[in-house]
């Protein structure tokens, strides 16, 4: 029987070295490829995404265009814009995927909204990294110039960092579980989706990234999905990693990866949040499953393959 999925896609799926529109594209056309063989063996699948460079780029080019004529988007209108541009590059890659396997599933696009606690710690503490990696200096320099803030990322360079609150709910949740029950392949929460706080006329967007897998997670606990997965560059995720002692995990629970987060094991700017995320989602939704692999795996996987598969207990 089928299993309904929400599938985060990371950077990895979407930006190869080319990033222009049209290599985007291609290595959506890729992913788009991988994921449809999902569908051919019954899944339901709820695709996100992230946008953490695109939004980076487009929020730069906001900045250095702005005038007093050409007034420059805030960040939930970049999140919102990316939100749309990747969502209609994938929706389209997989509809050519679709035709190329004889399958008539149809696919949609959802700009979705995030709710988030206007008194998230997140907002006095930025620590979401977005945008391109820059030098020592060359952050310095922007720093000095802006008041921004920009930290080392895991060992590839410096990079600008926002406020990241965390979820609260989905918007428009109800609309993409309709949508899935009656057979549509949805992609939504995108960039991890636009960042909302509730007001007395509805909804207001504010300054600020949400991860795509807490944003992922919490929507799979909506859509009640039997799996969340967490697409990455590594198969599995590793304790001691890089060290002669490293080590592979493959079903682990939740105490066990408390453990290691207490032992520092996961890095912040790369592994920790997709492990909080996973925790997030089977502590939620116990009977389900969250998975960190790989966009080549997944297929692997389901095929009596390994990855990393997190379990309440």
């Amino acid at each position: 029987m089928g299993k309904r999925i929400v599938i985060a896609l990371g950077g990895n799926a979407i930006l190869n070295d080319d990033p222009s529109p049209q290599g985007q594209i291609e290595a959506l056309r890729y992913t788009s490829k991988q994921l449809i063989e999902l569908i051919k063996q019954g899944h339901q699948l709820i695709i996100s995404h992230g946008n953490g460079p695109q939004v980076g780029n487009l929020l730069l080019q906001q900045t250095l265009a702005k005038s007093d004529k050409n007034p420059a988007l805030p960040l939930d209108a970049c999140v919102a814009m990316t939100q749309g541009s990747i969502g209609y590059w994938l929706q389209n890659t997989m509809n050519e995927a679709m035709v190329e396997a004889g399958l008539h599933h149809q696919v949609a696009s959802i700009v979705t909204q995030v709710v988030v606690d206007e008194n998230d710690q997140a907002f006095s503490n930025p620590t979401k990294p977005i945008g391109p990696f820059f030098t020592q200096e060359e952050a310095e320099k922007a720093a000095a110039e802006t008041g921004e803030i920009y930290v080392e990322d895991a060992g590839r360079g410096y990079r600008k960092v926002v406020p990241s609150p965390k979820p609260l709910t989905i918007v428009e949740y109800p609309i993409i579980k309709t949508l899935i029950e009656n057979g549509y392949v949805t992609i939504s929460a995108g960039g991890g989706g636009i960042p909302v706080i509730e007001v007395a006329h509805g909804y207001k967007g504010v300054e600020a990234v949400i991860d795509k897998d807490f944003a992922s997670a919490k929507l799979a606990n909506l859509v009640e999905a039997d799996y969340l997965f967490m697409l990455t560059g590594v198969d599995h995720v590793y304790v001691n990693y890089n060290q002669p002692n490293q080590e592979k995990l493959e079903a682990v629970t939740v105490d066990q990866l408390k453990k290691w987060i207490d032992e520092n094991q996961f890095s912040p700017g790369s592994m920790l949040p997709k492990v909080e995320a996973a925790i997030s989602f089977v502590e939620s939704r116990p009977q389900g499953k969250a998975i960190i692999t790989s966009l080549d795996n997944i297929n692997a996987l389901f095929a009596g393959g390994s990855a990393t598969v997190v379990l309440a207990g």
